[in-house]
Parts: C-alpha cells; structure tokens; sequence
C-alpha cells in the first residue's frame, strides 16, 4: 500500500526546472527512436529541446502532460503519424539529474565528467585522467554556448578557468613540435 502512495505520489509531481527527464518514444521508425529515447535537461527556463520539434516547455507539467504536449507536436508537425511518448522522472535514479563537462579527445578518459560549482577547466581533465602522452596542454579548447576559445594550460593564470555545466573540453594532439 505504501509503495502505491509513493507511485502515485511522484507520478503526479511537476517537472521542475534544472531537473532531467527520460523521455522515449514508440510506434514510429527504428533510427527516430534512438534519435529521440533519452535522457533530457530541463533547461532553468523551464525548456527541454527536443529532435525535429525544437524548444517546448515541461517545468510545471506533470510526466504525462508533457507526453501529451510532445505527442501533439510530432503529429501537428507532420512528423509521425501515431507517436506514443513516455516521459519518466525518477529521483531514486542516480545520474538522472547529474549534471556534466563533457572531455574528448587525447585524454586517457574521454566522455562526462560530474560538474560541480567552482569545477576549473584544469580539474576537469585531472578528473578524467589527464592528457594522454600525445595530448598537447598548449592548446586546449573550451566549447560552452556555441563560441570556442583555445586555452595554454602549461600556464597557471589559465588552470584557474571556472567550467559551467555542459561546456565541452578538447585536447588536441601534440604537433610535430611537441605543443
């Protein structure tokens, strides 16, 4: 009986903002699903950016609502025909509203990296291993909100670079001068 309360309880709360939501999709072609089945930020302006429909509002609708809205959109945009959209919160899943950095290239882990307040660009890549012996600290680039700035992390005044969540870190391979 408890355990119904709770179901029902946390199917009826709202989608918050700053929060994520796992979102997947039936009833249409194999390759759409895996471009729509994941896991989705709720942006602090209330927003999630869905494939092909773009920006629609989830903060303050309950799971099903948003699946309702999101159904609503494919159709009306002619984009699938009979959509069946699941929308799941669940704060018992770890990781769901984790928020990341995301590093590539010549590090020795690539992929996310948990963002915490006050994470440097320099923690970042200790985090996940530091650079591979062909990865060059004298160009590293910073991806956050389309623009990219290249960074020489062999100086400390650069170490120092506060990450916000979802930037994404680049180190490059090492020239053939060795930076």
């Amino acid at each position: 009986m408890l355990a119904l309360i709770f179901v029902s309880g946390s199917v009826s709360a709202q989608i918050q903002a700053g929060k994520a939501i796992n979102i997947t999709i039936s009833n249409v072609p194999d390759q759409d699903k895996s471009t729509v089945n994941n896991v989705y930020p709720v942006s602090d302006s209330g927003m999630i950016n869905m494939p092909f429909i773009g920006a629609v509002r989830a903060q303050g609708l309950r799971n099903e609502e948003l699946a309702a809205t999101l159904q609503a959109r494919y159709i009306s945009a002619g984009i699938y025909t009979h959509p069946t959209i699941q929308v799941i919160t669940n704060s018992v899943n770890k990781g769901v509203d984790e928020e990341t950095v995301t590093l590539g290239g010549q590090i020795r882990k690539t992929g996310p990296v948990l963002f915490f307040k006050g994470l440097t660009i320099w923690q970042a890549i200790q985090n996940a291993g530091g650079p591979t012996e062909f990865g060059s600290m004298y160009r590293v680039t910073l991806f956050r909100d389309g623009n990219q700035k290249t960074y020489d992390l062999t100086k400390t005044e650069f170490m120092q670079i506060p990450l916000q969540r979802n930037d994404a870190i680049d180190i490059p391979q090492k020239n053939p001068w060795g930076r």
